[in-house]
C-alpha cells in the first residue's frame, strides 16, 4: 500500500491539474463566445467610447490641432460644459506627455492667449504635467525630487487656469481644473468652498444639471487622502444626491465615498451590508435612467461592475462589463497600478460567478 500511495498522490495531481486547465480553457472560450475583449484592446486613456474625442487624439498624437480646436469650439458654442470639462482633461493630460500640437495651436492664433479653447486645454495640460512629475498620487511613493518639481509647477498651473476662467466668464471648467491644483496647494477649506461657489453660480440648479466631473474632482478634496475626512466625503456625497435629478449620475458620489475610505479594509461581508446594496441599486437605476449619450456614464458603469462583482451579483456585473469593455481609464482600475489587469481579474471573477450560477440553474 505503500508503494501504491505516491502513484495514487500523483494522479490526484495530474486530474486536478487537468481540471484547471479545462476550466481556463472554458473560461477563455466564454470571453470569446461574450465578445469581450483581451488586455491589448483595453484603452487606457479614456472611461468609454466616444467617438469624437478619440478622432481628436489620433489628430493630436499626429501632431495636427485644427480638429481639436473644432471640437473645443462646439462644447463652448452649445455650453455643454459636462462633456467640455472632461475633453479638456483627457486633452490636457495627453498634451502633459507631448504638446507639440497645443504650442502649434497657441502660436497659430495672433495672439494665443486670447482663444478660450487653447488657454483651456493649456490650464489642464500644466495641472497633468504637475501631477506627471510627482509620480504618484501617494506622498510616500513620491521622493523628494519629484515633489520639488510638482511644486514649482503649480503657481504657473494656478496662472494658466486663471487666464481661462478670464477668457471664458461663463465657463465653469477653468474652476473644475483649478480643483486638481487646489488638491496640491492644500487650499484650505473656506478656499475650496469658494472656488466650488465658482462653479455652482455657472451652474445654478435647477435650470442646469449638476456636473459630474466637478463633483468627482471635489470629492478628492474632501477624502481623508487630502485635505478632509471620510466624514466630510460622506457629507459632500450626500449633499450632491441630495436634490439631484434621476439620470445626473450624482448616486455614484457615496459609492466613490465608500470605495475611497473602506475597500482597502473591506470583506466580503461589508461589500453585501444592506446600506451599500442600497447605494449600488440607487446607482444602478440612476444610471438606467441617464442619457446614453452622457458623457461620464461609463464612469459609473465601470464602478458598478466593480461593487456588483464584489456583491455576487455576477450576471449585473457583466451586463456592465459589455457596455464598458475596451476601455479602463476610470474607477477603481485606475487606482491601482496595472489598470487593465485589474479590469480583466475582477471581469474574469464576474465571468466565473455568472457561469457557476448557470450551472446551479441547470443543475449542472
Amino acid at each position: 500500500m505503500a508503494r501504491v500511495l505516491p502513484f495514487v498522490l500523483f494522479a490526484f495531481g495530474i486530474w486536478f491539474w487537468l481540471k484547471a486547465r479545462r476550466s481556463v480553457s472554458s473560461l477563455v472560450g466564454t470571453e470569446a463566445e461574450l465578445g469581450l475583449l483581451p488586455r491589448d484592446r483595453q484603452n487606457v486613456e479614456l472611461a468609454g467610447s466616444d467617438a469624437a474625442l478619440e478622432r481628436v487624439l489620433g489628430e493630436a498624437r499626429a501632431g495636427r490641432w485644427e480638429e481639436v480646436a473644432e471640437l473645443m469650439a462646439v462644447t463652448g458654442k452649445e455650453r455643454d460644459w459636462e462633456r467640455r470639462a472632461l475633453y479638456a482633461r483627457v486633452l490636457g493630460e495627453a498634451a502633459a506627455r507631448e504638446d507639440s500640437w497645443l504650442r502649434a495651436w497657441r502660436a497659430s492664433r495672433p495672439d494665443g492667449s486670447h482663444d478660450p479653447d487653447a488657454e483651456l486645454v493649456q490650464a489642464s495640460a500644466t495641472v497633468a504635467r504637475a501631477w506627471l512629475l510627482r509620480g504618484s498620487p501617494y506622498a510616500k511613493h513620491t521622493t523628494p525630487e519629484q515633489a520639488d518639481r510638482f511644486h514649482e509647477l503649480l503657481p504657473d498651473a494656478r496662472a494658466d487656469t486663471a487666464r481661462a476662467a478670464a477668457l471664458g466668464p461663463d465657463d465653469p471648467s477653468p474652476y473644475i481644473v483649478e480643483i486638481r491644483t487646489a488638491l496640491g496647494v492644500g487650499y484650505g477649506p473656506d478656499q475650496m468652498r469658494e472656488l466650488w461657489a465658482e462653479i455652482t453660480a455657472r451652474t445654478p440648479h435647477p435650470t442646469s444639471a449638476p456636473l459630474y466631473g466637478a463633483h468627482e474632482a471635489a470629492i478628492q478634496y474632501w477624502g481623508a487622502r487630502w485635505h478632509g475626512s471620510a466624514e466630510l466625503a460622506r457629507e459632500f456625497a450626500a449633499q450632491a444626491t441630495a436634490d439631484a435629478p434621476g439620470g445626473t449620475l450624482m448616486t455614484a458620489f457615496p459609492l466613490i465615498a465608500w470605495f475611497d475610505h473602506h475597500d482597502a479594509a473591506a470583506t466580503a461581508r461589508d461589500y453585501t451590508d444592506p446600506h451599500l446594496t442600497a447605494l449600488v441599486d440607487a446607482a444602478l437605476a440612476d444610471a438606467g435612467t441617464a442619457h446614453p449619450d452622457h458623457p461620464r456614464l461609463p464612469e459609473v458603469r465601470h464602478l458598478l461592475a466593480y461593487f456588483l462583482t464584489r456583491q455576487g451579483r455576477h450576471e449585473e456585473a457583466l451586463d456592465q462589463f459589455r457596455l464598458v469593455d475596451g476601455y479602463v481609464n476610470a474607477l477603481p482600475w485606475r487606482s491601482r497600478r496595472d489598470p487593465v489587469e485589474f479590469f480583466l481579474a475582477t471581469r474574469t471573477k464576474a465571468i466565473r460567478g455568472a457561469e457557476a450560477r448557470t450551472r446551479i440553474r441547470r443543475g449542472v
